[in-house]
């Protein structure tokens, strides 16, 4: 196991899946999906949702992770016994590197943009003005790659520590320090003109919306995509835990820490949608939506901070770190899944592993970034709406149709020896097999269609 890694705590592996888990989609996804879909109803079904969907697939994840103490596509071949099992971990390889391509270029721009406040307070304006540079402008391809190589040195550098020294080591802090940053722009945000009534917004149920297919469809696709599932890195870090412990209730944990920091998230973000509509900005699209995604954080939160002086520049550089710790908890997870099968199954160094797969995937941001317009929207489609959740499915029926069930009974148990007295068996085995693939096939059709 030495050879391998281990998490040495049960918190360290709290906090590195829960940091995996909450991501950029937490904070700019989250939030605007409440206030328009019927606000604390939306957020009652989210928590539902996230239990009875996203926690069963979750668990699927560590316990394939544990049982086989192996990189995904090892582990998959392993507990089908086919190349099948194989080919699906190498589909969950290139997605989550592709994931990890177009993350990195966001993120990137999380620095310049954290960065920009500083540069502006100093008064070298030029500077500023190529940090903040739209997205997809040609002015701003030399600043996403610049900012994006960065983020994957940051990335690089604390996978390559290892399990303890590297993820466990970094998670312990980055996941304090945000909770401290985002409570810290919560209480000063509720203190501003307007913060009131986007609280309002957020907190007062709806619940006239509660049945409404779009919201259900909603809830269960961010339930299910926030904790970061079907690509291997649940899976993963599932085979770093120790045999000693209770996988049921490390899995909970994690799922109420992701819950925690989306919920928390709105609290920030959207009674700072309406102070800065009290100044003066448009919070809403042309059709009346709220504006949301890369919109409501590369447009609509820095033209806030504009109107707050300089005030504004301090809570500008406090709140993009907030999101750069939200991108780098997420991405060293994912730079863990292909490091882990080159480390295995061909048995390379980690750190030459970790720099190799690191500069091949900042190649393909680099393509990316030459083709925004082409391939950002493109990739990201591809990813997260249509490999993501067909991985899910296939990593349901794996757990309850093909993997045999007192195996997974035996792994269960060795942290559990009362398991079959408890609820959690009497429902997991024939929720992940009947439930879940029925759930995330209507979930993937719906948003197919949409």
């Amino acid at each position: 196991m030495s050879a391998r890694g281990e998490f040495s705590s049960r918190i360290g592996f709290i906090l590195a899946a829960a940091g995996s888990a909450v991501g950029l989609g937490n904070i700019w996804g989250f939030p605007t999906q409440v206030a328009s879909n019927g606000g604390a109803a939306f957020v009652l079904v989210y928590i539902i949702l996230a239990f009875a969907l996203a926690y069963p697939v979750l668990m699927a994840e560590l316990v394939i992770g544990r049982a086989t103490r192996a990189n995904m596509v090892d582990a998959l071949g392993e507990i089908t016994g086919s190349k099948i099992g194989r080919f699906t971990g190498v589909w969950g390889f290139i997605t989550v590197s592709l994931i990890l391509a177009f993350y990195a270029l966001v993120a990137g721009v999380m620095i310049s943009f954290c960065l920009a406040p500083i540069f502006h307070f100093l008064g070298f304006e030029s500077v500023t003005n190529w940090l903040m540079a739209d997205l997809s402008s040609e002015q701003a391809i030399s600043r996403n790659i610049i900012f994006c190589g960065l983020f994957m040195i940051l990335t690089a550098c604390i996978v390559s520590g290892g399990v303890k020294d590297g993820i466990e080591r970094w998670s312990v802090r980055l996941m304090p320090a945000l909770f401290a940053i985002i409570l810290l722009l919560i209480f000063y945000v509720l203190s501003l003109d307007g913060a009131m009534e986007g609280l309002k917004h957020y907190v007062l149920p709806d619940f006239s919306k509660i049945l409404n297919p779009d919201l259900l469809i909603s809830a269960m696709g961010q339930a299910f995509f926030s904790m970061s599932l079907g690509v291997g890195t649940m899976l993963v870090y599932g085979s770093y835990i120790s045999k000693n412990e209770k996988l049921s209730s490390l899995g909970a944990s994690v799922a109420l820490v992701d819950i925690g920091v989306a919920i928390l998230a709105g609290l920030l973000i959207i009674p700072a949608m309406y102070v800065a509509l009290h100044n003066g900005v448009q919070i809403f699209s042309e059709n009346g939506d709220y504006i949301a995604g890369p919109g409501l954080i590369f447009a609509v939160l820095p033209a806030f901070f504009d109107t707050m002086g300089v005030a504004g520049d301090f809570v500008a550089v406090a709140f993009f770190a907030l999101m750069i710790i939200a991108a780098v908890t997420s991405s060293i997870s994912m730079l863990e899944v292909p490091v882990a099968y080159v480390v295995e199954s061909k048995g390379m160094g980690r750190k030459r592993s970790v720099w190799l797969i690191a500069v091949s995937i900042f190649v393909l941001s680099c393509l990316i970034a030459l083709n925004f317009n082409a391939l950002f929207g493109l990739v990201i489609a591809l990813t997260t709406e249509y490999s993501q959740p067909l991985l899910g499915l296939v990593l349901c029926i794996f757990t309850g149709w093909v993997w045999k069930r007192d195996k997974i009974l035996a792994e269960l148990k060795q942290g559990d020896p009362e398991l079959e007295q408890g609820l959690f068996w009497k429902i997991w085995p024939w929720y992940i097999r009947f439930v879940c693939p029925v759930v995330i096939v209507v979930m993937f059709y719906r948003s197919v269609i949409n």
